[in-house]
């Protein structure tokens, strides 16, 4: 009887849902208003119909593992990887050749870009976040999600928030917020997911049969909490009207521009960072077979950089109208957060004691080695760069490109291939992946991609900045903006070429993947083990 009252409940709040967007669609000012609404009214119609046929029950009872939802995640990530990396080859494009828009205008770069970012960070990145902290927070606190249900709630939201932020950059619909760009009505839907997703996360962690709560929950549980954080303060905006997309911030000036960037680099310290060591400290330990070389390293380095890392925002504003005492707030914050930051990648690195012949063996503890070096890279390079006398010559240059992909591609694409590794034979029942071989070929490409990606927009950024301040015995600027544009014509060519390689190792690994869940093993040569990532392992 309470089974039919809930189902009951639901079908009401569907069924209503769909009719309120219909009529909102129907009322809309602007063509992306009127469309999204249509996409909500068919997610609504989609899920009142799978409620009304029993298709929407959950594959397992509540309270015990849901192998299916992590194996969605797992999915999506790799397809999301591959659309993300592919966008970011046609803006690359798109620099080198101004001329190449294949679809005008919903392919130019000013709609691109926005989707490229969002897509490799959120729709890859994000989706990857999810899904591994709902395997991890299960295995590690032996506790089934608090719900089901509510998993695939956020699962799927995150989905629907993803399809909603993409078509409308495409349809040219942004806030013009950097790593923010959805619209109001989308920033909302997002923040009941987000909520969802916290008590759920929450909520198991709370009914754990493990009385120890493993390290890395505490950086899944400090990203999940600390972005709902930062996207409810950066997107406080007022709606122009309730039937349109447009809506004015709640700052302004200066005010508008330090809580742009205390978000911006907040969520590349707990969305790219913090929920990222999180995946490191559950699947190096388990692909290494060694536990976590210092669990009191490993909370030291928990403490201190969420403490840090919540100050550094403000270096992004050096030179501004912002006042001078913050930004140098966040150059000595920013400058603190190397000692933290290493002091992780030295317990990844570390972990690997006493089992460092398994980079020979194993090519996927390859790449995630490969994956904590770049951190340790990418975040000795971030603090140099906020020192105002560095910062005076990288800021506004494509070094700054060069430093973000380094941790984009290297840190958080890496160990987000290794996660997908170590899960696709556990989650689908095979000895092993379809092909080691393959996943060495990977490696490969992605490493050759990301040095050739990062090499040449350091080389072009500090060439920019140089030219950009090279004066004459009277002072007046030697070069034009046009021929500092002109000198990096080549360099624009070395990155595409670069993102190629990129995008090549991600398609390989989408073959490999599904090849697996197929159920396909590839005869291979040699004596090499299989990974630690298989069904006996676990």
């Amino acid at each position: 009887m309470r089974d039919q009252m809930n189902n009951a409940v639901k079908l009401f709040a569907l069924g209503a849902a769909a009719v309120l967007a219909a009529v909102a669609a129907g009322r809309g000012h602007d063509e992306l208003y009127s469309f999204h609404m249509i996409v909500f009214a068919a997610a609504a119609i989609i899920m009142f119909i799978r409620y009304l046929t029993g298709a929407a029950k959950p594959a397992v009872p509540e309270g015990e593992f849901d192998a299916s939802l992590i194996k969605a995640g797992v999915v999506m990530t790799t397809i999301w990887g591959v659309v993300g990396f592919l966008v970011g080859v046609i803006v690359a494009l798109q620099l080198a050749f101004p001329e190449f828009n294949p679809i005008p205008p919903w392919t130019g770069f000013g709609r691109l870009r926005p989707l490229h970012t969002s897509a490799v960070i959120f729709a890859f990145g994000g989706t990857a976040l999810i899904t591994t902290s709902f395997y991890v927070v299960q295995r590690t606190c032996r506790a089934a999600l608090i719900s089901n249900e509510a998993g695939w709630f956020v699962f799927l939201g995150y989905q629907l928030v993803i399809l909603l932020a993409a078509t409308g950059y495409v349809l040219g619909g942004t806030q013009g917020r950097e790593y923010a760009e959805p619209v109001w009505y989308v920033d909302l839907w997002l923040t009941i997911v987000w909520v969802v997703y916290l008590l759920v996360f929450m909520g198991t962690i709370m009914k754990r049969k493990e009385p120890h709560i493993y390290v890395a929950n505490w950086f899944y549980l400090a990203f999940i909490i600390t972005i709902a954080m930062l996207h409810v303060v950066n997107n406080l905006a007022v709606p122009a009207s309730i039937f349109s997309s447009e809506s004015y911030s709640l700052f302004a000036g200066v005010q508008d521009a330090l809580t742009q960037w205390w978000y911006g680099h907040n969520a590349v310290g707990f969305f790219l960072t913090a929920g990222f060591l999180g995946m490191m400290y559950y699947f190096i330990p388990k692909q290494a077979e060694r536990p976590v070389y210092s669990y009191r390293l490993s909370i030291v380095h928990f403490w201190s950089l969420i403490f840090l890392y919540i100050w550094a925002g403000p270096h992004h504003l050096h030179y501004t109208a912002l006042p001078d005492w913050a930004q140098t707030l966040g150059m000595v914050f920013s400058v603190m957060l190397w000692m933290p930051s290493w002091g992780g990648m030295i317990n990844g690195l570390m972990t690997l004691s006493g089992a460092w012949d398994k980079l020979r063996t194993d090519p996927i503890i390859r790449m995630m080695v490969a994956a904590v070096a770049f951190y340790g890279m990418s975040t000795f390079e971030g603090p140099l760069m906020s020192i105002k006398a560095v910062n005076s010559l990288s800021h506004y240059t494509d070094w700054t490109i060069g430093h973000v992909h380094s941790g984009a591609l290297g840190w958080v694409g890496m160990i987000t291939f290794g996660a997908v590794y170590y899960l696709t034979p556990i989650l689908w029942g095979r000895s092993r992946l379809y092909s080691l071989k393959l996943v060495n070929t990977h490696f490969w490409l992605a490493t050759l991609g990301i040095v050739l990606y990062a090499a040449s927009m350091w080389v072009s950024g500090i060439m920019q900045g140089l030219m950009w301040r090279e004066t004459n015995e009277l002072g007046f600027l030697v070069n034009s903006f046009a021929e500092t544009v002109d000198a990096m014509h080549p360099f624009y060519i070395i990155r595409a070429l670069g993102g190629v390689l990129y995008l090549a190792g991600g398609i390989v690994m989408a073959f490999n993947v599904f090849q697996t869940i197929r159920g396909r093993l590839r005869e291979e040569g040699g004596s090499a083990p299989a990974p630690a990532g298989t069904v006996a392992a676990e």
